[in-house]
């Protein structure tokens, strides 16, 4: 798995062959980001074609991938977050190294997801809330993002 995410790092976002610790951080936060998207497409029972989409429209406009590399980081975020025992090992990262700010437009994006089908699930929320609480982001803020979502589908 490991070598992979490597791999696709190496060949699609590096202009270098190797990476230095700067870009592997980079590209591990962008992992983690992506698989915390990932995990929250698959709350509910089921999985939209709208969700996919979502996801895959957030993971591009945030990293500003091709096409191509938006489906490489999808099904490499999907198998990690897959193999993932808790949300820890991502918001871990995210902390360390993204602004309040960043980490507040994280949260509006897993409500962008969580919208996607236009549908609120109970356990969709419950991860939203796991997330900002991880994430030490302010219920006031949660709240502002929950709303900020609901008004642009409006």
């Amino acid at each position: 798995m490991l070598k992979a995410i490597k791999q696709f790092f190496e060949e699609s976002m590096s202009s270098d062959s190797k990476l230095d610790n700067t870009g592997n951080v980079e590209h591990r936060l962008k992992l983690a980001t992506a698989a915390l998207f990932i995990e929250m497409m698959q709350q509910d029972a089921k999985k939209t074609d709208s969700e996919v989409k979502t996801v895959k429209d957030v993971l591009q406009t945030k990293f500003a991938l091709s096409e191509t590399e938006t489906d490489q980081l999808f099904e490499l975020a999907h198998d990690e977050a897959r193999d993932a025992v808790d949300f820890h090992q991502f918001t871990s990262l995210i902390n360390e190294h993204f602004s309040m700010e960043k980490k507040i437009k994280i949260v509006e994006y897993l409500w962008t997801i969580a919208y996607a089908d236009n549908h609120l699930d109970i356990y969709e929320e419950h991860m939203v809330r796991r997330i900002t609480d991880l994430l030490y982001v302010e219920h006031q803020d949660f709240i502002k993002a929950k709303h900020k979502v609901l008004d642009n589908l409006i």
